[in-house]
């Protein structure tokens, strides 16, 4: 009899493991009633593996299409259905909600880095995208963000004196994605040209190598700083294998008479970094979980 017992005890089913809070459905009703805050999603995938799994199979996506729906859109439009997003969909999610920094290159002089962070809001558009684009190129869609307005003197969050004197401008930082970049003339005219990678800079958001479009002089200098509202003349912008774009400017600071907060409104996608619009003071150490660089 005590043997019967234990072989029956022996033979009951393993717990299933996808059981309780880490269950793809219940994972997804969480984060949708936070509002699919990346903040909490990026700790969870830290500290837990199977989290992690869930999140770069689905949430990531889920997280994406909930906070920038005409922008996801926009960019699927015409791709296979559930078709693999270029760089994966943790990727597009960083590039959303995180500010990557500035680092020196040969091109652009920083004089001290930038640590990356997650920006409070975010303008995407389309639109603003075509001013980063070459005329031969201008077929191309690329969504591209605001520049992220680094100020003079805080040097823990990221926004810092990167010249160490009087110079009253601030460092604009700003990101970007293509749409189809693999069948775009802007890497066409990249590979036709031979361009060679940088050998010291990857993309923030992927982790691939990238491109420097001053190199290439792909960069129509004049409307992508009119743009940025830049007057410095000084530019420097990267876009990796996977289409993500990354760069730098000098911004002339404005007083709030000369703020403009118009733009495209139609075109216009604008995403938060939490449901409450709160920014994380350890932001840069979170969001790289993202692609695990």
């Amino acid at each position: 009899m005590v043997n019967k017992r234990l072989k029956s005890s022996n033979e009951l089913p393993a717990p299933d493991s996808s059981s309780g809070i880490l269950d793809e459905k219940v994972l997804l009703l969480v984060f949708k009633s936070i509002n699919w805050d990346p903040h909490i999603l990026c700790l969870m995938a830290c500290v837990s593996r199977k989290v992690s799994a869930v999140a770069k199979r689905v949430l990531w996506r889920e997280l994406c299409i909930s906070r920038a729906p005409r922008m996801v859109k926009g960019l699927i439009h015409g791709t296979p259905a559930n078709g693999r997003l270029n760089g994966g969909w943790d990727s597009l999610a960083k590039i959303l909600f995180y500010c990557c920094g500035g680092t020196p290159s040969r091109n652009y002089r920083v004089e001290k880095v930038l640590k990356g962070h997650f920006a409070n809001a975010s303008r995407f558009s389309k639109t603003s995208g075509q001013s980063f684009l070459t005329k031969k190129c201008q077929d191309d869609v690329l969504y591209i963000s605001d520049p992220c307005e680094h100020s003079m003197g805080c040097v823990s969050n990221g926004a810092c004196d990167v010249d160490g004197g009087g110079n009253d401008d601030d460092l604009g930082v700003f990101r970007g994605v293509f749409k189809g970049f693999v069948k775009s003339k802007t890497r066409d005219f990249l590979l036709e040209r031979r361009i060679e990678f940088e050998e010291r800079i990857r993309c923030p958001y992927c982790g691939f190598r990238v491109w420097s479009m001053t190199s290439a002089k792909l960069i129509p200098r004049k409307s992508a700083l009119k743009k940025l509202g830049s007057d410095d003349g000084r530019l420097e912008y990267y876009v990796c294998v996977n289409g993500h774009l990354h760069g730098t400017c000098w911004l002339t600071r404005l007083s709030s008479d000369d703020e403009d907060g118009g733009g495209d409104v139609d075109d216009d996608e604008c995403v938060g970094s939490s449901s409450t619009g709160r920014t994380s003071s350890s932001g840069e150490v979170i969001c790289e979980t993202l692609v695990g660089l």
